[in-house]
Formats: structure tokens, sequence, C-alpha cells
């Protein structure tokens, strides 16, 4: 076996390196041009297009018609539902809007393309209303008139902000809040005390930015909470570009684990009206930390763990402490920024108050709050008075957790919300239910085996219930309060998609590491899997803990590429892993404070508890790949358990997470501590066991690093550290270092695939790549 020639060559460079071991040529395999072609096929983006009749856009009319989408083999259709009579027909007359249409935009529309979104009715079902090529249109059916609306309001910037009433819009100037009238255009500004490292609503969270301002509005649209964001003193993050002359420099204040100063949040509300105020809260300054990430933004820049009162006289949040242990629910009084302490919850490693979703929840009206809390292991309900701070009572309660609350009835005091592993089978699959506030009338809704999702009506009569499995398409059907099935709305119609040669996936379920946990996975088999015959194992992983590597297991025509790679010659397994969410609380807990376990020990007792049932496994052949979180985890594998796995690929990874932002570290290692737990002088930490470059002297088998020289997520000094210590080790591996690009390597992408794929032919399969192949 020839090595690939790399350690001794600097490797600060910007060119796209990339050296392939060559190794017994005349016995090798030579891939030909048209089976990585047809591998390709099983991870075209297209095959989403041959699953025919799933509801989309559904939406009810006056709680009793339901209007939803679906696309047939004939084309796009909109079907109107009478949930009272149980029948269903077309909405509308297409041909007739598309007539319309092509006279009104002078092009030509088709009939089963309509090219509409945002749609609606009227109360009376008269009126279709619309959105067609940015512009919202009125067609009233009887009549067969169509309407072209005025623009309501001028469109707002990508970075502002718009508030409820869809008058104004938020945005920052000179690290100042400012508000744009949308209609007039008048601008108006509301600080005017925001400078350099020290701005109104800033966006930045050291591994994530924008020029978007993070706040909320009240609901009556007089008054933003936000925060005077203090980066004074924070560390820097420096990138450099790849280009003839001067390279450009991007620096940004990105705070890292142990740092003395790290961002802090100051929060205010802000008055709107003739002469805007500021409300500076009376409380001390806030770690800028969240209760479901590690950020205080979520989409479209609404600030998280927020929440106003209807009149916007009160606003609710939670503050957490730096290390996520504590989590303080506090309301403030609008007027005077008087802050009240309402509950605190002290846990062991870190507080989180929903799965992606924040399941708090102030009640002001009843004078109670919900509370999210997974005291008991597993994520529940708690209700309280919120004028005694006492507890109530347990809302939910058991062997499961709840997920997200979706919606509060707070008429019939009831909670709507996903919840997962309280029926039998797979619990990673979300069901729908209601509980009263006191706990009773405990309700499945959608009792159907699978993942949900749901769309409810307003009077909570009646909901869109649609479920699929990893082997079964989806189904939806409509259901009363009750969970009960009035009628079936759509089957998927897969047929062409099994015809293109579409393979089923594998859900199984093994034994974790403890020999008693029971973990889920898929796997994917070539479609010319024979038993008699060996296949190389390719394990999949992004270890979390945030996320796992599969997590939803309803149905996909295309599983990343899975199934494209397995055609080739390979078995594909990915686990979701002890150390991973959506199970229970120390389930998710697993290797807290020692990231660098990765959930290996997991995928290696599952690849070989499976190669027990499925003979063809070949164990003396193992690769391993994933990104971010899964780069750091694949080299992991090959530092660590050597003797299982031969080869690894590994993109972007976090591979010291001493070199990655505070938050992420801080949340799942703890805060750094200097000399470990015994403080100890010897210049070692309680992060030692989560750097991959300290046992990179380990590696046996073939190592593919890849990184992105601008990488703002995830920065390449994390690779580089691993690189050295290879250097310093005298060890072979190989490396592309893709010049200016970012975290996920934008139109590379594709290249790298293509260059895994080749990676693990030649050093797995001792073959010899398809020459001349490119993904598209």
């Amino acid at each position: 076996m020839i090595k690939s020639v790399f350690s001794k060559i600097s490797i600060f460079t910007s060119i796209v390196i990339v050296v392939f071991s060559c190794a017994n040529s005349k016995n090798q395999k030579q891939f030909t041009l048209a089976e990585y072609e047809d591998a390709a096929k099983h991870m075209d983006r297209s095959l989403y297009g041959l699953v025919y009749n799933q509801v989309s856009g559904s939406a009810f009319v006056n709680n009793n018609n339901l209007l939803y989408t679906t696309k047939t083999k004939d084309g796009k259709k909109f079907v109107l539902v009478n949930t009272n009579t149980q029948t269903k027909e077309t909405a509308f007359n297409h041909e007739k809007l598309a007539k319309m249409l092509s006279k009104e935009l002078d092009k030509e529309i088709d009939a089963n393309a309509l090219p509409i979104s945002n749609v609606s009715f009227s109360k009376d079902l008269n009126t279709l209303q619309f959105i067609a090529f940015n512009q919202k249109y009125a067609y009233k059916i009887k009549e067969h008139t169509l309407v072209q609306h005025p623009s309501e309001r001028n469109l707002a910037d990508r970075n502002e902000h718009v508030s409820p009433n869809g008058k104004l819009a938020a945005y920052i100037e000179h690290y100042n809040l400012w508000i744009r009238d949308l209609k007039t255009n008048k601008k108006t500004q509301l600080t005017f005390d925001g400078k350099q490292d020290y701005g109104y609503a800033t966006n930045n969270a050291g591994w994530i930015k924008s020029d978007g301002a993070v706040l909320k509005w009240s609901p009556n649209s007089d008054k933003i909470a936000t925060f005077q964001q203090d980066a004074r003193g924070v560390g820097m993050m420096y990138l450099t570009s790849s280009n003839v002359g001067h390279p450009r420099l991007e620096a940004w204040k990105h705070p890292l684990p142990g740092d003395a100063e790290i961002f802090t949040i100051e929060r205010v509300i802000i008055h709107l009206g003739n002469q805007p105020k500021t409300v500076r809260l009376k409380m001390e300054k806030d770690f800028q930390r969240g209760t479901t990430t590690d950020h205080i933004a979520g989409r479209n820049n609404e600030l998280l763990d927020a929440q106003w009162n209807k009149k916007g006289t009160k606003f609710a949040f939670v503050s957490s402490s730096r290390d996520h242990k504590i989590a303080h629910l506090q309301i403030a009084d609008a007027q005077t920024g008087a802050v009240t302490s309402v509950h605190k919850e002290v846990v062991a490693t870190y507080y989180e108050s929903g799965v992606n979703a924040e399941n708090w929840k102030v009640l002001f009206d009843s004078n109670e709050f919900i509370w999210y809390s997974e005291k008991t292991d597993w994520g529940h309900l708690y209700l309280y008075d919120l004028k005694t701070k006492a507890l109530k009572n347990e809302i939910t309660s058991g062997d499961f957790i709840v997920k997200q609350i979706k919606s509060i009835d707070k008429k019939k005091r009831q909670i709507y919300f996903y919840a997962g592993e309280k029926e039998a089978g797979n619990p990673y699959h979300n069901y729908y239910y209601k509980v009263n506030f006191d706990g009773t009338d405990f309700t499945n809704l959608t009792p159907s085996k699978g993942t949900h999702t749901v769309t409810i009506s307003d009077d909570y009569s009646l909901l869109v219930d649609t479920y699929s499995t990893t082997t079964k398409p989806p189904i939806t059907v409509l259901r009363n309060g009750f969970g009960e099935k009035i009628m079936d709305l759509e089957t998927a119609d897969i047929s062409e998609l099994k015809a293109n040669n579409w393979q089923t996936p594998v859900e199984f379920s093994v034994k974790a590491r403890d020999k008693n946990t029971d973990l889920y996975g898929i796997m994917c088999l070539p479609s010319h899997y024979n038993a008699n015959k060996k296949y190389p194992v390719l394990n999949y992983i992004y270890p979390g803990p945030q996320s796992g590597s599969i997590g939803n297991y309803g149905f996909r025509p295309v599983w990343r590429d899975f199934q494209a790679v397995a055609e080739l010659g390979f078995v594909v397994v990915a686990v979701d892993a002890m150390g991973t969410p959506m199970r229970s609380k120390s389930f998710h807990d697993a290797y807290y404070g020692n990231m660098g376990d990765n959930g290996l020990p997991d995928n290696i007792t599952a690849i070989k508890q499976l190669a027990q049932k499925y003979k063809g496994m070949d164990l003396e052949r193992v690769g391993i790949w994933g990104h971010s979180g899964g780069g750091f985890a694949s080299t992991r594998a090959v530092f660590a358990y050597p003797e299982f796995y031969d080869v690894a690929v590994s993109g972007a990874g976090n591979h010291d997470n001493r070199n990655y932002e505070a938050d992420w570290g801080e949340k799942w290692q703890g805060l750094l501590i200097e000399g470990n737990l015994e403080r100890k002088t010897d210049g070692t930490t309680n992060y030692d066991n989560q750097a991959n470059q300290l046992i990179a002297k380990d590696l046996k088998g073939k190592l593919l690093i890849t990184h992105g020289s601008m990488d703002n997520n995830v920065p390449p000094s994390n690779t580089m550290l691993v690189v050295e210590a290879l250097i310093k080790a005298n060890k072979d591996f190989d490396m592309i270092l893709y010049p200016n690009k970012r975290h996920g390597y934008g139109d590379m992408t594709n290249y790298m695939t293509r260059k895994r794929w080749d990676y693990f032919v030649t050093h797995l399969l001792n073959a010899k790549p398809a020459k001349g192949f490119q993904l598209k």
C-alpha cells in the first residue's frame, strides 16, 4: 500500500489538494461513469416530485370548510371540503382562472400549475384571494372577475422587522434602532446612545450574525422589547480571503469558552409615539443565552424567550445563567422598567424549555403561568399561580416527553401539544394531544401510527392530520376535536417513485451501550444487496447534542445521499445515539461534560448488532463521515476507535470547542475550568476530553479532512489544530481546503460529496472511482 504523502508539507494554503492512495491497480475494479450516475439518481431532488396526492397548504374557512392543495399526476389542484356533509370538490374552475391570469399577466398560465400562493377564501366562499408574481389578487368565482389589489404597504427590507399592524418596520442604523413608516417612508430614530460594540438589537451570536434587528413588538405595535448588546472587551474572530492582491479581512466579535468577557445584554422597552422613549429594565445585565438554542434570535429575528401581555403593559422573559443551569422567569412593567421575579429553576446540567420551541407561557388574564421542566427525567408541563408563585398542579406526567405547545384554548382551559414516547413504537414519532389545565382529559388526537403534523380550526373542533413513517408515505385525514376520524382526504401515491428504483429504508431498533436503552436509526442497503456477499459499512453521524443523525422518522423520498452511496456497494447506517434530544433528560445528558464521546460507542454497538442479522455487512471495513459536529465526531472515530473505524471523511469539524463559540461549549461541556475539577496546575482542563488534536497521534486508518477557508460558523482554526497535531505525530492524511467557502461549502457541496464517494470507494472497496463524474 503506497501511503499518500501529505503530512510533511504546510497545510496553510488556499490550493485545493487531494491525494488518494493507489493499491494493487491491476486488481482494482474501475467504476464506470454510468454506475456513478445511476447511484446519483437516488439523491435527485426531483424524486420528491414523484410523490403525488400529498396535502399541503391546508386552511379552515368558517370552521366548517377546508381548503387544501394537492399535487396529482395531472398537476396542482385546489380542493374544498364541506366538513358538515363530508364531501370534497374542486375549489374553483382552474381553467377559467388560468385564462384570467394569462390575460392579466400577458403570459401563458397552465391551469394544472397555477403560480398562486397564500390562497384563502372569503367567508361566503365566493372570493378567492391569492398572490401571484408578488402581487395580490381577488378572484370572484360567481362573477368570474379578477381584481388586482393595490399594495397595502411597501415591502420591508430583509433586515427590517415589521410590526403586527403591518405599518412600521424596525431596523438598525449606526448601532441604533430606527423605525420606518411603510406607507410614507418617514424614518424615526428611537435610540441615540448606541455605538460600536454597544449597539441596540444586535444580531451576533458569534457563530451566526446578520444585520437584522432582534426584537419583540408589542401586540398593538406601540412598543418594542429589545436590548443593547455589550460586546466591549469580547474577543475577536478573524478570517482572510484567498485572492490575488491583498486578502480581505473578516473580523467580528466571537466569545469563546472560558473568556472573561462574553456577550451580555441590557434589556430595554422602547415606547413609540411623538416622543419615543427608552425604558431600561431595572435589573443586572443578562447573559446572551436562550432556553431552546444558543442564540436569542429566532426566525425573522424574533426575540426568543419573550412574551407580551395583550395590552402591551407587561413583558415576560426568561434569563439564563452563563452555564445554562439557571432559568429565571421574570416580568417587567413596560412603563417603569420594574422587574418582578416569578420563577427560577436550577438544574445540574442545562435547562431547556422544549424541543425547538419554548414551552413556558404566562397566562396574564388568569394570573397563571405554565412552566416546562425535566425534573422527573421527562419533559412536562406544570401550572403555577402567578401571584403566589405556588405550584397548582402537574398538567402532564409519565414516561414521555412534551415537545412543543402548539395552541392554548384559554376559554376551555385546554392545551394542544406534540409529544413523543407515550405511544408504542418509535419514540421519535410526533403525536398530537390535548389536555386540560388540571391534567384531566388527556387525549391523543392523532392515534394512527407515525409522525404527525396537524392543522386545527380556530374553534378547535376540527383538525387536519397528516402522518407517515419512514416506510409508509403520508396519509391525510380529517378528525374532530376528540381525535375521531371524520373522513379520508388524501393518501400519497408513490408508484412512480417505486418505478424509479426507490429503495425502502430499513428502520431499526437496537440496544445502546448500556445494553438496556432502545436506540433507533435508519439503514440503507444497496438494491443489489446479497447476504452472501460482503459490503463495507458507512456510518453517517451527527452527534448533537442539540439534534441527532435522524430525528424525524417521517417519510422521505431522499435520505441525504444514503441510498446513492449504498448503490456503489456499501451498507449505510445512521443512528440517534444517547446524548441526543427528544428522549428522556438522562438520555440527553448521556455525555454531558464529555463531548468527545460523540455517541460513538452507541454507533459502534448498533452496527455490530445489525451485522448479526444482515450477514453481508463487513465489519472489517468500516467508514464514517459527517459535517460540522459530524466532522468533529467522524475524526474522533478514527482517533479513538481505530480498531473499528478504518476510514473517515470529516467536514468542517469543531474539533476543539475551546475554538468554537462560548454558548455552545459552555452549555454542553460546562464552564472551562483550568486544571480540571481538581484544579491541577499542569495545564489540563475539563475540555481536554473533547479536543481531537490531543489524540491525533492515535490515527491508524485513512482520514480526509475538509474545511472552507472562510467558514464563519466553525472557524477553520479548529481543523488546523488537528492538522498541526497530525504533522507533529508524523501521520499521513488527506485534506481539501476550500478557498473562500463558508460552512456548507456553497457551490462546492456536490464536489465534496463526489470526493467523499471517491475516498470510500478507494479505501474501502479498493476500487477506482469513475472518471469525469460530476454531481448536478
